[in-house]
């Protein structure tokens, strides 16, 4: 960490550290910082406590002590959010909260379709625990190895998936909260209906830890798909793309579960930089789309409507050149290219980075008017497009140009962001898909939002959060 941090007052600190126990309440430096170090670098905290609860009583007691002496409390799950909505601020009087300790599978009931589990599962851990009991969790992230199932809630992760399955608010049935207070909301129920008055679990799944801390929740399975098969294709131009997605949609429907959309820049910059990565096809393409389709019935069913769509493709002229996945080996090859594509911008230098859905019929409109308006701020900046066209989300990050000084470059950050997310607004988008709010985008959601909206995201924040000690300086 850079200097020294502002500790709590010495008799707070210890009766935070009472609760935890010694062992899990880190206060040395070294163990301090991977908490306070997030994936893109933009939002370095300070703090002099992590506190590492193991049940929810805990959890409990932790969240009535802060809200008795006015303590701010950050919740943190695997520290993976890319807007700044798991750190602390630089003040060192923020205390983290890790939920990294509760992380048992309570229970998966297959009669339901459902599991119960606890906030610090990791993703991966739980998509393998569905897959050994003949079950799919399709909620599927890059960072999905380290990633936890609080955090993907409190964010609303969406990812590959959520074209035919949902973002983690769709996933969600029920959750246990525990409350600023120290209150506990049990509300661990399976029901796919249930209309007995507000749904209370919504204003927890994606506010980002400024209401309270999700302990568990009950999320959904799907039987496995008895086959997948996978193709990648290369095409002209994002009206390609769009008329593929639409040939795709009408022969498989909803068996059509992943169709992302790729510049070919993201693909060079993962050729160039990620070790034994292999160019997927033949020859250039200017765009890519990786596909799926998914059939509940059988491996040659999925390869047959594959193979129909492809066929009407190349027919129609929409597709150049394509290759389908032989096996498993070669579709998780497939996907690493696709999954490399946020690491493999790094080399290159700095990257503004935007998180926009719009409506899927406008993706091609935005594309082309970005690029226009990008180069007119910083001529030559590359644009790295990539992302789930099937649900209108483009990661649309926009590289330096090469040669250009990185901090020069980032200097334009909130001008490109004005004009890209004014675009956005135009299109009827959004300018936060699925990444959150957190510190990053705070100011521009109060500045774009009706005012009406702001004020009634308030007095929710004050209802729940009379305080103000959860996770403050995030969201609104």
């Amino acid at each position: 960490m850079n200097g020294g941090p502002v500790r709590l007052h010495a008799e707070l600190e210890k009766r935070f550290v009472e609760i935890v126990g010694e062992k899990y309440a880190l206060r040395l430096s070294e163990e301090i910082d991977p908490f306070v170090t997030e994936p893109r670098g933009l939002f370095g905290g300070v703090t002099s406590l992590v506190l590492r609860p193991g049940s929810v009583e805990e959890v409990s007691r932790i969240l009535s002590l802060a809200t008795e002496t006015g303590t701010p409390i950050v919740p943190q799950g695997g520290n993976t959010g890319l807007v700044g909505g798991q750190m602390p601020d630089q003040s060192g009087g923020e205390v983290i909260l890790s939920l990294s300790r509760l992380n048992r599978i309570r229970e998966i009931d297959l009669e339901s379709n459902t599991a119960t589990v606890e906030a610090g599962v990791i993703l991966e851990v739980l998509q393998k625990a569905a897959d050994e009991q003949d079950r799919l969790f399709p909620l599927a992230l890059a960072s999905q190895g380290s990633c936890q199932i609080g955090g993907n809630l409190s964010s609303n992760a969406g990812g590959i998936g959520a074209l035919a399955y949902g973002t983690a608010r769709d996933l969600c049935l029920g959750v246990e909260v525990v409350l600023p207070t120290g209150e506990v909301l049990d509300d661990l129920r399976k029901l796919k209906k249930d209309n007995t008055g507000y749904d209370l679990k919504n204003l927890f799944v994606g506010g980002e830890g400024t209401l309270g801390v999700i302990t568990a929740a009950v999320v959904k399975l799907y039987p496995k798909p008895r086959g997948r098969v996978m193709a990648w294709a290369g095409l002209g131009s994002p009206e390609d793309a769009l008329k593929l997605l639409h040939m795709a949609g009408s022969a498989a429907g909803s068996e059509l579960t992943a169709f992302e959309l790729m510049h070919r820049r993201p693909l060079d910059f993962v050729l160039a930089h990620v070790p034994g990565a292999k160019p997927p096809l033949e020859g250039e393409h200017e765009w890519h789309v990786l596909m799926e389709i998914s059939s509940g019935r059988s491996e040659e069913e999925a390869s047959a409507t594959m193979e129909a769509v492809l066929g009407e493709a190349f027919e129609t002229e929409r597709v150049a050149d394509a290759v389908i996945a032989q096996n498993e080996g070669q579709a998780a090859e497939l996907r690493h290219l696709r999954e490399s594509m946020s690491e493999a911008q790094k080399p290159e230098g700095g990257s503004i980075k935007h998180d926009i859905s719009v409506p899927v019929a406008a993706i091609p409109t935005f594309i082309a008017e970005a690029e226009a308006a990008i180069q007119e701020i910083v001529p030559g900046c590359r644009p790295v497009c990539f992302g789930h066209m099937g649900d209108g989300n483009l990661h649309y990050n926009v590289t330096q140009p090469e040669g250009m000084d990185k901090g020069a470059y980032l200097e334009h950050y909130r001008a490109m962001n004005a004009k890209v997310h004014a675009i956005v607004r135009r299109l009827g988008g959004s300018f936060s898909a699925e990444h959150g709010i957190g510190r990053l985008k705070r100011e521009e959601l109060i500045a774009t939002q009706p005012p009406v909206a702001t004020e009634l995201m308030r007095r929710i924040k004050r209802a729940f959060d009379p305080a103000g000690i959860m996770n403050p300086g995030k969201v609104i």
